[in-house]
C-alpha cells in the first residue's frame, strides 16, 4: 500500500477555497449520505423500481426473484438520493453534473479524496487565485464527467464523487510543480515499512498511468471506479496549466502602459540584436514590448536576452523581465545560459510575485544544469528564503 501524507515546498497560505470545498463535501456526507444511509425506503416508491431496472441493465441479465429480493432489503435511501442527484450517462442531466461532484459512496471514498485535496490542492490554488481555482476546480469535473459519458453513454449507473474534480487539479500540479517532492508512505508489510520523498511527477504520472489508465485500457471494472472521469479530469487540469503558460508567453507586458517607455510603433525584430549590442536598452525595450511572442523567438542570443531581462527588472518592469526570461527558455531551454535564466525566473516569481513554489522549480531546475558558482549561490539563496517561508521545514536541496 502506498499512501501519500503530503508535498513540499507549501506556501505558508490560507487555501479558503480548498478548505471550503473540503468543508461542503465532509458537511454533505454527515448530513446527507450518512443519515439517509441508515433509513430504508419509503414503502412503494416508484423510484424504487427504476433503480431495480437499472441494476438489471447494468447486469446484462435478468434479475432473479431472490436477487431482487436481496437488493430490496439492503436498500437505503440513500441509494436512491444519489440515483437522482449522481450522473446517469444514461438519462443526463445538467445539474447532475454539479451534484455528482458533492456526494460520496461512503466514508474511505470521501477521506481518500479530501486527502488528495488536501495535499495537492493548496498549491495550485495559491498560484491560480481563488477564483481561477474554483473554476478550475468545477470545470475539470465537469470534463472529467463528460469524459466519462463519452466511454459509458449507455450506462444506466450514476457516477458521483470529487475525484474527477481533484484529478483535474492534480493535472494542474502535474504541469506546474514538477520538483515537488510528496511523501509517501510505503507499506508493503512484513518487509517494507517507510515514509519516503518521490517527485510530485512520478506519483502523478504513476497515478494517472498505472491507477487509471492501464485499468482502463485493459477493461477492469475496478469495483465501481470511473477511470474515465479520472483521465479526463486530469488530462482537463493538464490543458487549463499549459493554457496559462502559453497565454503568459503570448501575452505583451503591460509593465509599459504607463511608463516613459512606449511602445515604438513599425519596429522591426531584426533591430533587437543590434540595439542589446550597443547598450541602447531603452530602446530595445520599446521594440521588444510591441513584438509578439513569436515575433521575439531566437531574435536575441542568450546573453542579451539576460542582460536586457535583467535592465528591465531593475528599471522595475518586472512583468517585461518576465517575459524575456521565459521566452529564452523557450527559445534555448538546454543553452548555456539556461541555468542563469531558470534563476532569473525563480527569484523574479518569489521576491516580486510572491510565487514560492512556482519559483522552487526554476531555482531546482538551475542547480541540475550546471550553474556558474554565482549563479548557484544565488538559488541556494532563493531556495533558503523559499524554505524560510514553508508550512513544514524544507530538507536542504
Amino acid at each position: 500500500m502506498i499512501l501519500p501524507l503530503g508535498d513540499e515546498p507549501n506556501p505558508r497560505s490560507l487555501p479558503v477555497v480548498t478548505y471550503a470545498l473540503m468543508l461542503i463535501n465532509c458537511a454533505t456526507y454527515l448530513f446527507v449520505s450518512l443519515p439517509l444511509s441508515f433509513v430504508g425506503p419509503e414503502p412503494g416508491d416508484p423510484v424504487v423500481l427504476e433503480y431495480l431496472g437499472a441494476i438489471e441493465e447494468s447486469m446484462a441479465r435478468p434479475l432473479s426473484p431472490r436477487g431482487v429480493n436481496a437488493i430490496v432489503q439492503g436498500l437505503r435511501q440513500y441509494d436512491l438520493f444519489v440515483f437522482e442527484w449522481g450522473f446517469r450517462p444514461a438519462a443526463p442531466q445538467a445539474l447532475n453534473l454539479l451534484t455528482a461532484m458533492f456526494l460520496h459512496a461512503g466514508f474511505l471514498h470521501l477521506a481518500g479524496n479530501m486527502l488528495f485535496l488536501w495535499i495537492y490542492g493548496d498549491n495550485v490554488e495559491y498560484r491560480l487565485g481563488r477564483m481561477r481555482y474554483l473554476a478550475t476546480y468545477l470545470g475539470t469535473g465537469v470534463a472529467a464527467t463528460l469524459f466519462h459519458l463519452m466511454l459509458a453513454s449507455s450506462s444506466p449507473l450514476p457516477l458521483l464523487g470529487a475525484s474527477g474534480a481533484i484529478s483535474g487539479v492534480l493535472g494542474v500540479y502535474f504541469v506546474w510543480f514538477p520538483r515537488n517532492r510528496v511523501r509517501l508512505w510505503v507499506m508493503l508489510f512484513p518487509f517494507f515499512m517507510h515514509v519516503i520523498k518521490a517527485p510530485a511527477r512520478w506519483v502523478l504520472g504513476f497515478y494517472v498511468v498505472a491507477d487509471n489508465l492501464l485499468p482502463l485500457l485493459l477493461g477492469s471494472r475496478g469495483g465501481g471506479v470511473a477511470y474515465g472521469a479520472h483521465i479526463g479530469g486530469f488530462f482537463g487540469g493538464v490543458l487549463v496549466a499549459w493554457a496559462i503558460n502559453r497565454r503568459s508567453l503570448t501575452t505583451k507586458s503591460i509593465d509599459f502602459e504607463t511608463s516613459s517607455l512606449p511602445n515604438e510603433p513599425g519596429a522591426a525584430a531584426g533591430s533587437l540584436s543590434s540595439l542589446v549590442a550597443g547598450g541602447d536598452y531603452e530602446a530595445a525595450a520599446r521594440v521588444y514590448v510591441g513584438l509578439s511572442s513569436g515575433e521575439t523567438r531566437r531574435a536575441l542570443t542568450e546573453p542579451q536576452s539576460l542582460r536586457l531581462g535583467h535592465w528591465m527588472a531593475a528599471r522595475g518592469h518586472p512583468h517585461a523581465a518576465l517575459s524575456v526570461f521565459q521566452r529564452q527558455l523557450r527559445d534555448y531551454p538546454i543553452g548555456d545560459g539556461a541555468a542563469d535564466a531558470h534563476v532569473a525566473v525563480g527569484l523574479l516569481q518569489l521576491r516580486t510575485f510572491g510565487q514560492p513554489t512556482a519559483a522552487y522549480q526554476h531555482l531546482v531546475e538551475a542547480l541540475g544544469l550546471d550553474p556558474s558558482p554565482e549563479t548557484e549561490t544565488l538559488a541556494r539563496q532563493g531556495l533558503s528564503q523559499i524554505a524560510a517561508l514553508q508550512k513544514f521545514q524544507l530538507n536542504s536541496t
